[in-house]
C-alpha cells in the first residue's frame, strides 16, 4: 500500500516498503533517485529477438544501445544491430549471459545509464537488480522488494491474500514431509498439483490423482526444485480441471499510476509452456475483463510494483478465476498486447525507469481488433517437441499488413545447443477473431525455414482446429487434441507448398521447351548427304 496523496506529494518517491527495509538496514532499491533521470544509453543484458526488439524501441527514442554476446553470437543479429557489442565469455549462458558481475562491468566501462534484462536471464534476478541501482544505473524493471515477493509463490499467495485476491485452496506453507502432505491433501481435496515455490516453466510440477502416490510425486518434485532452482521448497494447491490460463498486463509508474491492458490467453501449452497466444481471450465477457484487469491491478499495488508485468490467472469451467503468479518482467507474448492497444510496452518501460508517469490513463485504452503470437521453435512437433539443432539453409519470414515477425536469426545462422530454440515469434492482428487465425495460416504458409525443423506446422494445425476456432479449448490442448500422424495430414493439404511444386515444375518445362527452340533455330543446316551418312 502506498503513501498517502499529502505524504507523496513531498516525497513522492518513498513508499512504505522502502521504509520498512531502511529501518531494517535492506535497501533494495534507490527509489529516491529515480527523480526524472535522462536515459541516454542502454545495455541491453540479453540476445536473440528480445534484444532487437528492446533496440527498436530505444533507437525510435534517440537513445544508443550495447549489446552484450558470448563466443556463440559473435556474428549474432543482436550483436550488429546495436551500437556498440561487448563480449562476455564463452557459448554456455553459466559462462557468459548469467555472469552478473561481468554484465554489470560492461555497462560500467562504456558509460550506460540503463540496463534492459529483457526476459529469462537476469531479468528476475534480485540481486542483479540491486547491485545496477547501486551502481548508479537505471534497471528497467519493478524494484528488488516485488522480485523476491512475486518471485517465491508462497510469498506471493501471503502478499494478494491480504486484498482479497481469489486463491485456489492450497498448503499455507512449503512442504516437505510426506505425513503432512497426506494431512493437507485431505484437507484441500483431491486431484492435487505440487508446485516449486520458486519455480516456473513446469519444473519441480507434478499432477497427483491419488492420494497413494502422493509421496512418490512430492519426492520427484522436490528433488526438481533443488536441481533447476536451488530451492526444493514445493506446497500442494488443488488441482483446477480443464483451466484456461490468461493473463493481464500492466503498467506501474513510479507516481502511484497503475493500469491494465487487457487479457491475454495462453491455453495452448506445450510442457507447461506457451506455444501460441491471443489477445484478446475469447472467453471473457467485459464484466469478467474488467474484473481481472481490476484484480491484476490489486495484485501490483500489494508489492508496490514499478514497471512492466503481468499477473496470471486460472479460469476455471465455470468463469471462476484463480491468482496463479506474477511474473516482474517483460513476457515473450507482450506483442499481441501491443498489436491490441497501439501501446510500445518497451517504450513504456524506458519512460518509468526515467521517473516519468504513463503517457495514457486506464480511460485512454481499448481494445482494437484481435491478435494471435506464434512461438516459432526449432522444435519437431511430430517426435514431442524435441529441440532440434542446425544451420538455417533456407530463412524467409513472411511480411504483408498484419504480420510482424520478432525474430533473433538470418539465413545462414546457426540453431545452438546452448539457448532456447526459439527462432522467433510470429504475431498477426486483423479486425476481428476469425480473421485473424486466417491471416495466421496464411502467414505460416509462407514462413520458409529450411535446415532445422519447427513449430510452424504445429502453429498451422493448431489455429485451425476446430476447437481453437471455436474458443472452446483449455491448457489441455495439445494432449487432448494432437498427434503426429494429425501434424503429417494438415502438412498433405498445405495448398501453398503444393502450388509452389507444381509452379517449380512448370517453369522447369518451360525453360526445357525454349532451350530446345532456340537449339533448333541456332544448329547449322545439314547436308542431306550427311544425312543419307546418318541414317546408314
Amino acid at each position: 500500500m502506498r503513501l498517502s496523496g499529502a505524504i507523496r506529494i513531498a516525497c513522492p518517491f518513498i513508499t512504505l516498503n522502502l521504509l520498512y527495509d531502511i529501518a531494517f538496514g535492506r535497501v533494495y532499491y534507490n527509489e529516491i533517485t529515480m527523480k526524472n533521470r535522462s536515459i541516454t544509453k542502454i545495455l541491453i543484458a540479453n540476445r536473440g529477438e528480445i534484444a532487437l526488439r528492446i533496440i527498436r524501441s530505444a533507437k525510435k527514442m534517440g537513445i544508443s544501445t550495447v549489446a552484450v554476446y558470448s563466443a556463440a553470437d559473435s556474428k549474432a543479429p543482436h550483436t550488429i544491430a546495436a551500437d556498440e557489442s561487448i563480449y562476455l565469455g564463452p557459448a554456455p549462458s553459466s559462462e557468459s549471459y548469467l555472469l552478473s558481475d561481468k554484465v554489470l562491468e560492461a555497462a560500467k566501462s562504456v558509460g550506460a545509464d540503463a540496463i534492459h534484462p529483457g526476459y529469462g536471464f537476469l531479468s528476475e534476478n534480485a540481486e542483479f537488480a540491486e547491485s545496477v541501482e547501486k551502481a548508479g544505473i537505471a534497471f528497467i524493471g519493478p524494484d528488488t522488494y516485488a522480485i523476491r515477493t512475486m518471485g517465491n509463490k508462497l510469498a506471493a499467495k501471503e502478499a494478494v491474500k491480504k486484498r482479497g485476491i481469489p486463491l485456489v485452496p492450497g498448503s499455507d506453507g512449503a512442504i516437505s514431509d510426506p505425513s503432512e502432505a497426506l494431512k493437507e491433501a485431505n484437507r484441500i481435496g483431491m486431484p492435487l498439483i505440487i508446485k516449486a515455490s520458486a519455480g516456473g516453466g513446469g519444473k519441480g510440477m507434478r499432477s497427483v490423482f491419488k492420494t497413494e502416490n502422493l509421496e512418490e510425486e512430492l519426492i520427484r518434485a522436490i528433488s526438481e526444485a533443488e536441481r533447476s532452482f536451488g530451492d526444493g521448497s514445493v506446497f500442494l494447491e488443488r488441482l483446477v480441471l480443464n483451466p484456461r490460463h490468461i493473463e493481464v498486463q500492466i503498467l506501474a509508474d513510479s507516481l502511484g499510476n497503475v493500469v491494465h491492458l487487457f487479457e491475454r490467453e495462453c491455453s495452448i501449452q506445450r510442457r507447461h509452456q506457451k506455444v501460441v497466444e491471443e489477445a484478446p481471450s475469447s472467453v471473457l465477457d467485459p464484466k469478467l475483463r474488467e474484473e481481472m484487469g481490476n484484480c491484476a491491478i490489486e495484485v501490483a499495488k500489494a508489492c508496490d510494483y514499478i514497471g512492466a508485468g503481468t499477473v496470471e490467472f486460472l479460469v476455471d469451467e465455470n468463469k471462476n478465476f484463480f491468482f496463479l503468479e506474477m511474473n516482474t518482467r517483460l513476457q515473450v507474448e507482450h506483442p499481441v498486447t501491443e498489436m491490441i492497444t497501439g501501446i510500445d510496452i518497451v517504450e513504456e518501460q524506458i519512460r518509468i525507469a526515467e521517473g516519468k508517469p504513463l503517457s495514457f490513463s486506464q480511460s485512454d485504452l481499448e481494445i482494437k481488433g484481435h491478435s494471435i503470437e506464434l512461438r516459432v521453435y526449432a522444435e519437431d512437433a511430430s517426435s514431442g517437441f524435441l529441440p532440434g539443432t542446425g544451420i538455417l539453409t533456407t530463412y524467409s519470414p513472411p511480411s504483408g499488413t498484419g504480420i510482424r515477425v520478432d525474430e533473433g536469426v538470418v539465413e545462414g545462422g546457426e540453431v545452438s545447443i546452448y539457448y532456447d530454440p526459439m527462432l522467433s515469434k510470429l504475431i498477426v492482428h486483423a479486425a476481428t477473431r476469425e480473421a485473424a487465425i486466417e491471416r495466421m495460416i496464411q502467414a505460416i504458409d509462407n514462413y520458409r525455414i529450411r535446415g532445422v525443423k519447427t513449430t510452424l506446422d504445429f502453429g498451422r494445425f493448431a489455429v485451425n482446429h476446430e476447437a481453437f476456432r471455436s474458443g472452446d479449448f483449455n491448457t489441455g490442448f495439445v494432449n487432448e487434441h494432437f498427434s503426429p500422424e494429425k501434424l503429417i495430414r494438415e502438412l498433405t493439404v498445405n495448398e501453398n507448398v503444393f502450388a509452389e511444386l507444381v509452379s517449380g515444375l512448370a517453369l522447369r518445362m518451360n525453360l526445357e521447351k525454349e532451350f530446345e527452340t532456340k537449339s533448333k533455330l541456332s544448329a547449322p543446316e545439314m547436308s542431306p548427304w550427311k544425312n543419307r551418312e546418318t541414317k546408314n
